[in-house]
């Protein structure tokens, strides 16, 4: 068989640190970076005698995301003990949800392609559940042992587990990119994959492309990269079929991905349910969520992606891809929509290109989020009003852009003012001043002449040049072009 005769088979299961400042059953502090194990309550390893209590701000997380994905909230759910041996796991147990979890169901939007061209998929969301988090192992610096640190155990966790819906690993990719925005968008997780607050398992299996019966899946575990993750996908799944191709059986199991090498490695043989032995937490009561509880907490969510993508196209005439660009995160779109209040509605289209691009490359070379863009956005949006009332041209709109950027807190206008930098669009002063740069190139008029187009570009630059880049761009063309016919 060759690759075009296998279908790959993805679900993904993402564990997101909830955004609370105390862990799920204790009041320990959640906050990163910590010296070891001072965080670490005697609720948190089970010392006998301690009883957890349920922290009910990761419960409004969880409603809140049910509420995002369009799922079932549980009017009752269970915690269970999920029993299974680890170092770092201090109790040697923990406290999830399985038969009944917080949320059931609900859907991701994905979109795939680039530009004007983006398709849209749905990937169906199994279940989303809270869960307490393990402790974590340290393999450095220890002369060749590990050492456990205890500040993550009990963190709280929503463990979001999809349905076997991608078939590729940009599919797998766009999902945990689009769950990621989620999540930080409704405020639940920080999303630093760094530090761990955003970790996604793939479960990867092939089959013959037609069949309909799963293949035996292997789970790759702790991609804290989406560029990793998709290197680890098309790996397991080349492997998977070269496996099966030589007659050897796929066995479930766990592994692990080495970025270094590009390959995935066998970890362990992979549980099923019944291995973990789960029964009800005997010390946790079954979790009620009311109606009310749930409504609250729905007048607090904010405008939702798809929704706020959809408005943009139509109040600003936006394309998908543009408005898909400009709604990837909140605080991007918070920023474009307070840039376009004071540029004007009918400025929109300016307005997102120097957001997604100038604002955004800037950005990004200076490794900034928005959020500590030098440039604010009603002084982006008056950067962009001078733009569409052609004070300025986008040349000189760079000049400004570049000294708002060095923070000296003046408004386009102040700046545009002081420094003169005022457009100048005199029809007369342009033909004056192209009169001058004919006079002054006349080899370069007999090459137009001649046919040779280039010099045409190359006039208008002198004349540009003469006016310090001050003069209409579109006047100077048209002046410019009449003058040479006349010639």
């Amino acid at each position: 068989m060759t690759m075009k005769q296998w279908e790959v088979v993805i679900g993904i299961e993402t564990h997101a640190q909830l955004a609370t400042r105390s862990k799920i059953f204790s009041g320990s502090s959640t906050d990163f970076g910590a010296p070891p194990n001072v965080q670490a309550s005697a609720v948190d390893i089970a010392l006998p005698g301690v009883l957890p209590v349920l922290n009910r701000g990761a419960v409004d997380c969880a409603i809140r995301f049910g509420l995002a994905v369009d799922g079932k909230i549980a009017a009752r759910s269970v915690f269970a003990r999920k029993n299974y041996f680890y170092p770092d796991l201090p109790k040697g147990y923990q406290i999830s949800q399985y038969e009944l979890p917080v949320v059931v169901g609900g859907e991701v939007t994905i979109q795939m392609g680039q530009g004007d061209s983006l398709t849209e998929k749905t990937v169906n969301l199994t279940r989303a559940h809270l869960e307490e988090d393990a402790g974590k192992s340290l393999h450095e610096d220890f002369h060749g042992k590990s050492g456990i640190d205890l500040n993550r155990a009990g963190t709280p966790l929503l463990e979001i587990v999809t349905e076997p819906d991608m078939r590729s690993s940009a599919e797998a990719v766009a999902y945990a990119k689009a769950l990621h925005a989620l999540v930080r968008w409704i405020g639940i997780c920080d999303g630093n994959m760094q530090e761990g607050s955003f970790r996604c398992d793939a479960n990867v299996s092939v089959r013959p492309a037609g069949q309909r019966e799963l293949g035996t899946r292997r789970e790759i575990k702790n991609l804290n990269s989406f560029r990793f993750m998709q290197q680890a996908i098309d790996y397991e799944a080349q492997w998977q079929i070269a496996e099966i191709e030589e007659g050897r059986p796929i066995r479930q199991a766990t592994v692990l991905f080495n970025p270094d090498s590009g390959e995935t490695c066998a970890m362990r043989s992979k549980e099923d349910a019944h291995d973990y032995r789960y029964f009800p937490d005997p010390d946790l009561l079954p979790l009620v969520i009311d109606l009310d509880w749930i409504e609250k907490t729905r007048l607090s969510m904010p405008e939702l992606p798809a929704h706020k993508r959809d408005r943009f196209i139509a109040s600003y005439a936006l394309s998908t891809y543009d408005a898909a660009t400009l709604t990837a995160a909140l605080d991007v779109a918070d920023y474009f929509e307070a840039a376009v209040a004071v540029s004007g509605a009918g400025s929109a289209k300016i307005c997102a290109n120097w957001v997604t691009v100038d604002l955004a490359a800037r950005l990004n070379k200076e490794g900034r989020d928005i959020a500590e863009a030098p440039v604010s956005p009603i002084q982006l949006g008056g950067l962009v009003a001078r733009i569409a009332d052609q004070t300025i041209s986008n040349n000189i709109a760079k000049k400004v852009f570049e000294t708002l950027w060095n923070g000296e807190g003046k408004s386009a206008d102040e700046i545009i003012e002081q420094q003169g930098l005022k457009q100048i669009t005199d029809g007369s002063a342009i033909e004056t001043l192209i009169d001058g740069v004919l006079a002054a190139n006349a080899p370069m008029v007999a090459e137009f002449k001649a046919g040779k187009d280039k010099a045409f570009n190359a006039l208008v630059g002198q004349a540009m040049k003469a006016a310090k880049g001050q003069a209409n761009p579109q006047q100077v063309n048209a002046l410019l072009r009449k003058k040479l016919g006349e010639v």
